[in-house]
């Protein structure tokens, strides 16, 4: 079954759920475990085996959402706060890495049933000292001209606008991203396409991407850092939860690859 985005719990203002969330309604899985309430102690064990093979926690990710669902399910008195639900006290909570044809495949498990797949490039592997600092490293901006120039008739999507945008504030360092820059022409994009009946009709990435360089206040190398921020935020805004092959998540990968391995 393939696995997508898990879906937030929703909680009406300050009104707790009338039912307890379940895991089949934030996850695509079956039997037990789907009629199952998310418990808290559920979390707790997800949430260490994130942090045991990625080194944290991943912000929207099925860790992220067991723990809203479960302190929602606690306080409208569902679950006890030790509890954990019978699938996943018998066959715990799990997460695999491997890497399969140069990309990076995450499954994390509850209760003997994939409740997320991520496919992201390779780990970029840090360098001492770092190429990205070098005054001829390829920069995210050329890292987004890049993608212009390979999948550039791609139509820009939101996963496309999100990972600009995390691009945008990586290379300008600032907390916001720059009226009239890539990001807002990229986030433009997306909203008129998302409008947009036919494919013809749709504004694709080279017209965003083409003069990055010349859109972004300022620029600089890509870092293992800035791929990593630029691929969580593309995959957090895609249904299959995998970077687009060639995409801006792994242009910037593929750049800062280069920045480390750089002599």
């Amino acid at each position: 079954m393939s696995q997508g985005q898990p879906r937030r719990p929703q909680a009406q203002g300050e009104a707790l759920p009338d039912q307890p969330i379940r895991y089949g309604d934030v996850f695509d899985v079956s039997g037990e475990l789907a009629r199952r309430p998310v418990a808290p102690r559920d979390a707790a064990l997800l949430q260490s085996a994130e942090q045991a093979v990625l080194g944290q926690t991943k912000k929207g990710g099925p860790a992220a959402v067991l723990q809203s669902a479960a302190a929602l399910n606690a306080r409208a008195g569902h679950v006890g706060k030790g509890q954990v639900t019978g699938p996943t006290a018998d066959a715990g909570a799990t997460v695999t890495e491997a890497e399969l044809a140069g990309r990076r495949v995450v499954s994390e498990s509850v209760g003997g049933q994939v409740v997320a797949r991520f496919v992201t490039p390779a780990a970029v592997v840090l360098a001492d000292p770092p190429g990205a600092l070098d005054q001829d490293a390829v920069t995210i901006g050329r890292a987004l001209e890049a993608v212009a120039a390979t999948v550039g008739d791609k139509p820009v999507d939101q996963s496309d606008a999100a990972a600009v945008q995390a691009a945008e504030m990586c290379a300008t360092g600032a907390s916001v991203t720059a009226p009239g820059g890539v990001s807002a022409a990229a986030q433009a994009a997306a909203d008129h396409n998302a409008r947009a009946a036919r494919d013809e009709d749709k504004v694709k990435l080279r017209d965003v991407l083409s003069d990055a360089r010349e859109k972004l206040p300022a620029d600089k190398g890509a870092t293992a850092v800035d791929a990593e921020r630029v691929v969580s935020a593309e995959i957090r805004n895609k249904l299959d939860m995998a970077t687009t092959p060639s995409g801006v998540g792994e242009a910037v990968t593929a750049a800062a690859r280069l920045n480390q391995e750089r002599p």
